[in-house]
Formats: structure tokens, sequence, C-alpha cells
């Protein structure tokens, strides 16, 4: 009679079980029948392009230091949307930190990011190097409007604690 009542549920078991994978064989064959058909018959075809997406209003971190430019732009969420520093345009040496330099990054990045369809921009400003005013002119140039202007720059409160006093 036990040995009965187990193998009953054994069979209801198994008979779940076999349910559950046919189902899953039923649904998930098919699509991979057609990705695999669909995958052969557009490898002649040209690949179809990757929509952006469209955002109207993004941030613009600009980080000027005394040896380089670099500016990110990203979206209200912080997804970098993209970014170029003096460095990477290919200025060397001390015309890296140029006000020229922070210009021609912006007016690059401005081009970059142009896909997107940006229309606003909230800007913050970090550091204390020669580019500031001359980035930020340029992305007002490139037809973009300002919201607002953040000076984000690291101000120490207290400075650092001091060294203990040393003993002679």
């Amino acid at each position: 009679m036990v040995e009965e009542i187990k193998d009953e549920k054994k069979e209801a078991e198994k008979t779940e079980a076999q349910e559950i994978a046919e189902l899953l064989s039923i649904e998930k064959a098919p699509e991979f029948k057609e990705s695999k058909e669909s995958a052969d018959s557009d490898s002649d075809k040209k690949k179809k392009k990757k929509i952006k997406r469209q955002i109207q209003r993004g941030q613009a971190h600009i980080q000027c230091t005394y040896n380089n430019t670099i500016i990110t732009i990203t979206d209200l969420g912080g997804m970098s949307l993209g970014w170029a520093s003096a460095g990477s345009l290919g200025f060397k040496g001390a015309k890296k930190s140029t006000p020229y330099a922070a210009t021609q990054v912006a007016i690059n990045l401005a081009e970059k990011v142009k896909k997107y369809g940006l229309v606003e921009l909230e800007v913050f400003v970090k550091g204390v190097g020669s580019g500031r005013e001359a980035s930020i002119r340029a992305l007002v140039n490139k037809g973009l409007d300002l919201v607002s202007i953040k000076d984000i720059t690291p101000i120490p409160h207290n400075g650092c604690r001091p060294r203990k006093p040393r003993r002679v």
C-alpha cells in the first residue's frame, strides 16, 4: 500500500515535470528556429541602424584642472552620452590647459551628442583651470540652452588633520 502511494507520487511528479518541459519546449523552440532562419536570411541584407534615444535635457560635467580640461555630457540619470578631453583631441603639454583647447573640446563634444537631440543643459563646473568660462561659452555658441551653471569645486572646510607633534 505504501509503495503504491509512493509510485503514484513519483508518476504525478514526472507528469508535472513532463508537462512543464513540453510547455517550455513548445514556447521556446519556435523562437530559436525563427531567429536562426532570420539570421541566415538577413546576412545578405544590411544591418539595421540602432535607434538612438532622444533626450531633451542633459547635464554637462566640466572638469578643468591646471593640466587638462575634460567634459562629459550625461542624461539626467547620470548615464554618459559622450565625453572629450583636450588630450584626446591631440593637444599636448601646456597647450592642454589653455582656454582655446577647452573651446575645441566643447565644440567636439557638442557635435558628438547632437544625434541625441539635446536642447537644454545643466552645467556642473569642477576645478580651477583656465578653461572654465571658455568651455561654457563654446557650449552656448553651439546652440545649447543652459538651464543652470553650478560650481562643484571641492573646498576643504578645515583642512586635513595635522600631524602629531614630534617628541624629542
